[in-house]
């Protein structure tokens, strides 16, 4: 499982959440679309997918062909191993994207108890905080063209910073939100 697996996994529940049919799934979860909307190369998207089938995280659709996500599979891996896989730490101030706690997604939910912010670097970014090293390169230039995937990533972030009660409340939020249509 490599980083960029999540982002990849993220996106295609984005895409499915956005619109079910499957001429927009088939067409928006080719390779070429996946690169363009994610900054992933063609040959990892490829091998991304099949690493997720490999592991029950992807089925492919019986009718067309184009990759699902299994939810259910993605949740449990996300909520009980996702930080110990992928363990963050934060690291200097930068100028970036705000991402866990500070996201939107889960601004009033907590309360703070400093005013660092944690962010993903950018250059974009609007924010000064403590850089989270993103689950892969191009995270903070994805999501700012897909708000589903921001709030997707940022609570995984939020599970893998956070103490029991702040990450039982994110995984609670990523749960309602991959269900929404």
């Amino acid at each position: 499982m490599k980083g960029q697996d999540i982002l990849i996994l993220f996106k295609l529940v984005s895409l499915q959440l956005q619109r079910g049919d499957s001429a927009y799934l088939v067409e928006n979860t080719s390779a070429r679309a996946l690169e363009s909307s994610l900054g992933v190369s063609k040959s990892e998207v490829n091998s991304s997918i099949n690493r997720s089938i490999e592991s029950g995280l992807i089925v492919r659709d019986r009718q067309h062909g184009y990759p699902k996500v299994n939810t259910a599979a993605l949740l449990e891996f996300v909520c009980s191993g996702l930080k110990y896989v992928f363990p963050v730490k934060p690291a200097e101030l930068v100028r970036g994207i705000p991402t866990a706690f500070d996201a939107p997604v889960l601004q009033g939910e907590l309360e703070s108890l400093n005013d660092i912010k944690y962010v993903w670097p950018s250059a974009n970014g609007s924010e000064r905080g403590q850089a989270i090293k993103p689950l892969f390169k191009t995270v903070p230039e994805a999501c700012e063209k897909d708000k589903k995937l921001y709030r997707f990533l940022a609570l995984v972030d939020a599970i893998r910073l956070g103490n029991p009660r702040e990450s039982k409340l994110a995984q609670k939020l990523l749960k309602s939100a991959v269900k929404e249509k």
